[in-house]
C-alpha cells in the first residue's frame, strides 16, 4: 500500500486507516483477525476514541492481541472530548481521558491525540497545558483536531506548542461540503455555500492530513450510498470503474477520496475482515481527472 506523512510528525503510514467504533461487540477472536488482515493488507493507523462503546472498544482492541509484540507496529490514534450531553476540552477531562485510553489500550503512549467534535467552551490555554503535559510526560506523541474549521485550529494553534498533525472531517461521494464550495465560487446557489470556511486548502496549505471518516455514508450517518437503490446512477458508474479495475464498488469510492491532491486519508469502519482486504485495493488505484468528475457528477452534483 502506498504510504503517506501526517502531517509535520515523523509518521509515513499507509493511505488508508481502520476505525475502530464498532470493535467492542465483537469476539477477541474475531478482533485479533481484524487487526492483524489489516496490518497484512498494509493498514497502520487504528482510531479509536474514548467513547467508542463507552471504551470496550479500546478494551476489546488490546486484550485480542499480543500488544508488546504488535505495539511498534501500529500508530494507535484516539480522541476524547465528547461527554455526556455536552463537549468538554477542560484540561482536566482531556488528561483524565488520556489515563483511561492509555489503561484500556495497555500502551505507555498514545502516537496521536485528536479532540472530538468542536467545544464552543473552550479555554485554549488549558487545552495548551494539557497538550504540553502530555507530550512532556511522553504520554502522547502527536495532536490533533477533529471537525474542526480553519479558524477554530488558529485559535488553538495561538496557544498550543506542539503542530497539529490532523484533522478529521466527513467526506464521501454523497458528502461533498468541502468539495462543493470550492468548485462553486460567486455563485448564487446552494452548493456554494461555505460550511466548512475553506478547510481543503487551509490544511492543505497547513501541512494538516485530513482524515476522512464515514467514506460511504450519505448525510451524517444516515446510511451506505454503496448498493443502495435510492441512488442508482452513481452506483451505476461506481459499478463501472469497479469492473474496469477489478475491485469493488467500495474501493472505487475510497479510491475516489485518495484522488484528490490533499492527501487524505481515509478511516474505513468496517469489521469484515474480507471487505477491508477488498477495499484496501483502492489504495494502487489512481483515477484519472475525468474519472473523478465522473463519479463526482454522478452522485447528483453539477459543474458550475
Amino acid at each position: 500500500m502506498r504510504k503517506i506523512q501526517l502531517g509535520k510528525s515523523e509518521f509515513k503510514v499507509g493511505e488508508i486507516a481502520l476505525g475502530c467504533m464498532r470493535m467492542d461487540r465483537l469476539s477477541k477472536d474475531y478482533v485479533a483477525q481484524i487487526i492483524h488482515n489489516a496490518l497484512d493488507a498494509g493498514v497502520e493507523l487504528f482510531d479509536h476514541a474514548d467513547i467508542y462503546g463507552g471504551g470496550g472498544s479500546e478494551e476489546i482492541f488490546a486484550e485480542s492481541i499480543d500488544m508488546k509484540s504488535l505495539r511498534e507496529k501500529m500508530i494507535i490514534q484516539t480522541k476524547c472530548g465528547i461527554r455526556n450531553g455536552y463537549f468538554d476540552f477542560s484540561k482536566e477531562h482531556i488528561l483524565q481521558s488520556v489515563d483511561g485510553s492509555l489503561r484500556r489500550l495497555q500502551t505507555d503512549y498514545i502516537d496521536i491525540l485528536l479532540l472530538h467534535r468542536p467545544d464552543a467552551l473552550v479555554e485554549p490555554e488549558e487545552v495548551a497545558e494539557a497538550f504540553s503535559e502530555l507530550k512532556e510526560s511522553g504520554k502522547v506523541r502527536h495532536f490533533g483536531v477533529s471537525n474542526q474549521n480553519p479558524m477554530q485550529i488558529e485559535l488553538l494553534k495561538k496557544y498550543v506548542e506542539v503542530e497539529l498533525i490532523v484533522n478529521q472531517m466527513q467526506l464521501s461521494l454523497m458528502h461533498t461540503p468541502m468539495i462543493d464550495a470550492g468548485l462553486n465560487v460567486n455563485m448564487h446557489n446552494e452548493a456554494s455555500t461555505d460550511r466548512d470556511n475553506g478547510t481543503i486548502e487551509y490544511c492543505r496549505l497547513n501541512e494538516i492530513t485530513i482524515q476522512t471518516w464515514s467514506p460511504f455514508q450519505f448525510g451524517l450517518l444516515k446510511g451506505p450510498f454503496i448498493d443502495n437503490e435510492d441512488y442508482p446512477v452513481l452506483n451505476a458508474k461506481l459499478k463501472e470503474y469497479a469492473d474496469k479495475f477489478g475491485v469493488t464498488t467500495s474501493a472505487i469510492a475510497v479510491a475516489w477520496i485518495l484522488r484528490h491532491p490533499a492527501r487524505m486519508q481515509p478511516i474505513i469502519g468496517t469489521m469484515n475482515t474480507e471487505r477491508l482486504r477488498e477495499i484496501a485495493k483502492a489504495a494502487d488505484i489512481r483515477l484519472t481527472r475525468e474519472e473523478w468528475y465522473d463519479l463526482y457528477r454522478a452522485a447528483g452534483n453539477e459543474l458550475p
